[in-house]
């Protein structure tokens, strides 16, 4: 007995078979191009999906937590601030600066339980949540005791402070920092992920609509018919999705690059400006807590001096690139405040030689009042320079979140409409090849 075809031979078989007349022919075109218009809308409605997520994830997770990160790294360093302020105060402590000290604690703390919610411990961004979660009761504590002892007059609290200040500047603020780049490195790789272009899909799209326009080519040449109705409403159908697919991501993709340019690059200066300010601020504070008993690793400069004056000079090269930037994006209400703020800190500087000035002339007293004191000080010339700088943060806070939502608007729809107008495109196909069937019968 001869062997038995096998299932597989027998339906190729047929197919060679059938593709050796013209209704075989053209029931396979049919279903081929059947197949390359749900496969165009499938791989549409995948890569798009991918990119809506990529664009959710940079509106509604990766930014905030990436100013999440931010606002810790500010509330730690304001808190370090308005400690070395309270301590200059004397055993009084001002009502106002103590808040301030207890509110910026509160705030770190509160964005450290929310931070370690939406991260995994095992990641480097979990590992820098731990270490300042260890790390912040040891720095309260040590303000604590600074604050005990100075209300004794007792000198060991500058000790106490500037152990705080070392456990804050050497561990804390580090952790700070790299947390905060951690966060903002996963924001670039959303809207990374959210900006690439849909190759694939844009393929599959291509070679449907060069199929489509063979076929129709082919049906012309041999019944001389310009049209026939439902290959041009799947050509039309393809072509509609093949725009859409095109445009919509372009738009997405304008807005998330405006979102980046006009919004998070100046927000990254502006965040490391206003931290700059507030490290410059609790340097200045300490250089007047330490009286010189502090150098720098070669002994010939007092250090917190020599921090303030690096800090500064940091502060001021980020408010001239936030200046660019406020240019390049031609947005004169986000260039007013980072005037401002330049102007302030030209000012703080002024002051700060004043009292350093009558500090080295002996007079200590005089020299507290122009650094802490209500009116003409460094610490009101600070307080301008911070108000700047939040506002100027606010203000790009709102660009970037209108651009990022208008980008991932620009999406909405396209997966749900791809299923649809692929649908619709290949039966259109199959009515099309369908009508030249019935010419047979």
């Amino acid at each position: 007995m001869p062997p038995q075809p096998s299932t597989l031979a027998v339906v190729a078989g047929r197919l060679r078979a059938a593709a050796t007349t013209e209704p075989g022919r053209l029931r396979v075109i049919g279903a081929v191009l059947a197949l390359l218009v749900l496969a165009f809308g499938a791989v549409t409605a995948v890569e798009i999906n991918d990119r809506a997520a990529s664009a959710d994830d940079v509106v509604k997770r990766s930014q905030p937590l990436s100013a999440d990160a931010a606002g810790i790294y500010r509330s730690l360093a304001d808190a370090d601030a308005a400690a070395a302020s309270g301590f200059l105060a004397g055993p009084q402590e001002p009502r106002a600066v103590h808040d301030q000290y207890v509110k910026d604690i509160e705030e770190a703390s509160r964005l450290l339980v929310k931070a370690a919610t939406n991260t995994d411990a095992a990641t480097a961004s979990g590992r820098e949540i731990t270490t300042l979660n260890e790390g912040l009761p040891r720095y309260t504590g040590l303000i604590e005791r600074a604050r005990a002892n100075n209300r004794q007059g007792l000198p060991l609290g500058g000790a106490y402070l500037r152990y705080a200040n070392q456990t804050m500047s050497g561990e804390l603020l580090p952790a700070a920092e790299r947390l905060y780049a951690a966060e903002t490195g996963r924001l670039g790789d959303d809207q990374g992920s959210a900006r690439s272009w849909p190759l694939f899909a844009l393929g599959t799209g291509i070679v449907a609509l060069a199929v489509l326009a063979w076929a129709q080519r082919r049906n012309y040449r041999r019944t001389n018919r310009v049209f026939n109705h439902g290959l041009l409403a799947a050509t039309a159908a393809t072509t509609v999705l093949l725009l859409w697919l095109a445009v919509g991501h372009t738009v997405a993709r304008s807005g998330l690059a405006e979102a980046d340019s006009h919004g998070q690059r100046p927000m990254d200066v502006l965040n490391r400006a206003r931290i700059d300010s507030l490290k410059a601020r609790a340097d200045e504070n300490l250089t007047v807590v330490a009286r010189g008993a502090v150098l720098t690793a070669d002994g010939k400069n007092d250090k917190y001096e020599t921090d303030y004056a690096a800090g500064m000079k940091a502060l001021g090269g980020e408010l001239a690139t936030a200046a660019k930037l406020a240019d390049e994006t031609g947005d004169g209400e986000g260039g007013k405040p980072v005037a401002a703020a330049a102007e302030a800190v030209k000012e703080w500087q002024g002051r700060h030689r004043t009292a350093r000035s009558t500090d080295d002339a002996g007079d200590y007293e005089s020299a507290l009042e122009q650094i802490i004191g209500q009116e003409n000080s460094t610490g009101e010339s600070f307080k301008k320079v911070d108000d700047a700088l939040r506002d100027a943060l606010a203000h790009e806070q709102d660009d970037f979140t209108r651009a990022a939502r208008d980008g991932r608007g620009a999406l909405g729809g396209l997966p749900v409409g791809a299923a649809i107008l692929a649908v619709l495109g290949a039966v259109a196909a199959i009515v099309g090849v369908n009508r030249r069937l019935s010419e047979f019968r």
